[in-house]
Formats: C-alpha cells, structure tokens, sequence
C-alpha cells in the first residue's frame, strides 16, 4: 500500500536533482517496484557499500518512530509516515526506544516542577 507524505526539505532537495525514470522512488534497475528479494538484495548492497553492520531496514524504520516521537509527534501521525499500525507504533515505542531517552525523564521532571511550583 503506498504511503504518501511532504518530505523535509533536504531529502526534497535531493529527490529534485535526482532524474526521474519512474514516480516511484524505489525501483528496480529496470525501473519496476522491487519484489521482496529485490529490495533485500538492494538494501545489503548499500548497507556493504556504506559499512554498516548489525542494522535492518527495519531498524530504520523504528529509529524514524522514535525520532518522530521525540519531536512531539502523535501516533497517529508516525504511522501515517512510516506505514505502521497504531498498535504497532506504541509497541515499538514501547518495547524497544522511549523508556531508555533521559532526555524524556528530564523533560517529565522540568514539566512536573513548573506544575508544582505555578499556585493553579
């Protein structure tokens, strides 16, 4: 199912400048949507080319979750991006990204003593 959303503007930036054999962005090189194996295929040649070790696409895909997350956006919202069920995006949340961010905890802390210290 596709997913459609306004990209930031450096990755705009660079879709711009990229040429267009198809409107799909990831595509096979004969320009047709990659099966599974296709994308997998793909994806660990660009994970070897750029040294990366340990990491899924998945793995992305929760960082984006979690960053997503961090910046104040809802659930609602994350999964309209990345795909992801509602349920599924407070799992990832849940099990695997928030519960370790202090800066979550401090933020918490900060709200919590401007709530103790304001007379309402």
């Amino acid at each position: 199912m596709p997913v459609r959303f306004k990209v930031g503007a450096p990755l705009k930036a660079a879709l711009d400048a990229t040429p267009k054999a198809s409107p799909l962005i990831l595509v096979s090189t004969t320009n047709k949507p990659w099966t599974g194996g296709g994308f997998r295929a793909s994806w660990r040649v660009a994970q070897a080319a750029a040294g990366i070790v340990g990491v899924t696409f998945h793995d992305l895909r929760g960082t984006a979750v979690t960053r997503l997350a961090l910046v104040g956006c809802t659930e609602a919202e994350i999964a309209a991006i990345t795909g992801h069920s509602l349920r599924d995006v407070g799992r990832i949340l849940d099990a695997h990204y928030l519960h370790r961010d202090p800066a979550l905890a401090d933020a918490a802390i900060t709200k919590l003593e401007r709530r103790t210290e304001s007379p309402n």
